[in-house]
């Protein structure tokens, strides 16, 4: 099993960097006087430009497919039909009715919310120093050592008991009670293998037993957890090796540029003042005693 840095991402901060609808007055807003873009087309006398076509051709590619001659014409033929049903709209008032208007309205903040997010990730770039100090901390988390494991669940301690003196007798056994009585659904049919592992993911009182215990050896006692009774054997542990940071860079960087943004917007979003019409307002909370002790931290979730 290739050893590996666990990049813990959030999921997308937003979906502002996703991509959006193009409004059909695009491929024919005219360019920039020192923009080298031509016609590619016209429809009734409208021109569609070659930057629009070139912005959509980029977008099928980062959607893997290739630019072609013939998803440039293609794409500049639903411009075109796009063009026109979009004038005979415009001739009927379409685009003064309500709702137009208010779509019209949600896809510009759309796009200047994107244009602002490329914005931000071209002047505020991450750099390697960044992408290091990611890597360094990951790597300090997942520190120490993984183990090779198989265990037995049962729910009642007396069962547990009796399997660890029936083991002790004879440990080639210990595969066909897992199979047998194991009510892990994940490892039984493995024989209550659980494979490579790093403590830090398991239940804690499982994680704790499985570092404590020596290679070979079988459980003394079993080890209760919120799930039932273990009887663990460690077959063996190695050091967690991370991957060389060349693997995971690309990885790193997408995830640090998540993480400045979402405390870019965290910030902004801290200084607005948003008022959900029929919400009632938070209440203040009283301050803590000065001496008062914080609350434990309440358990993390248990993985198996």
């Amino acid at each position: 099993m290739k050893s590996r840095v666990l990049i813990i991402g959030a999921a997308s901060v937003l979906a502002l960097s996703a991509c959006t609808k193009k409004d059909s007055t695009a491929a024919t807003t005219p360019p920039a006087a020192d923009s080298k873009e031509t016609v590619v087309a016209t429809v009734n006398g409208t021109p569609i430009y070659s930057g629009v076509v070139d912005m959509m051709v980029k977008e099928r590619a980062a959607q893997g497919q290739p630019d072609s001659p013939e998803l440039r014409k293609m794409i500049i033929e639903n411009l075109a039909m796009q063009s026109m049903v979009a004038s005979e709209a415009s001739k009927k008032g379409l685009d003064k009715s309500p709702e137009v208007t208010r779509q019209l309205d949600m896809l510009r903040q759309s796009l200047l919310a994107n244009a602002f997010v490329q914005d931000y990730i071209k002047n505020n770039p991450v750099t390697d120093a960044m992408i290091k100090a990611e890597y360094d901390k990951i790597n300090a988390k997942a520190g120490g050592n993984e183990y090779k494991a198989r265990h037995i669940l049962v729910k009642d301690e007396a069962e547990a008991k009796a399997i660890i003196a029936k083991l002790k007798k004879d440990m080639k056994g210990f595969g066909a009670l897992a199979k047998e009585k194991s009510m892990d659904p994940g490892s039984k049919v493995n024989g209550g293998d659980l494979g490579w592992f790093n403590p830090a993911g398991m239940v804690p009182e499982f994680g704790a037993a499985v570092t404590a215990q020596k290679k070979g050896e079988i459980s003394e006692t079993p080890v209760k957890s919120q799930f039932g009774y273990h009887v663990i054997v460690v077959d063996d542990s190695r050091p967690i090796t991370p991957p060389p940071l060349e693997q995971v860079k690309e990885q790193l960087k997408q995830q640090v540029q998540r993480e400045n943004l979402k405390k870019f917007f965290d910030d902004m979003k801290a200084k607005a003042k948003i008022d959900i019409v029929g919400e009632k307002p938070a209440a203040v909370a009283a301050p803590a005693a000065p001496a008062a002790a914080p609350a434990p931290a309440p358990a993390p979730e248990v993985k198996k």
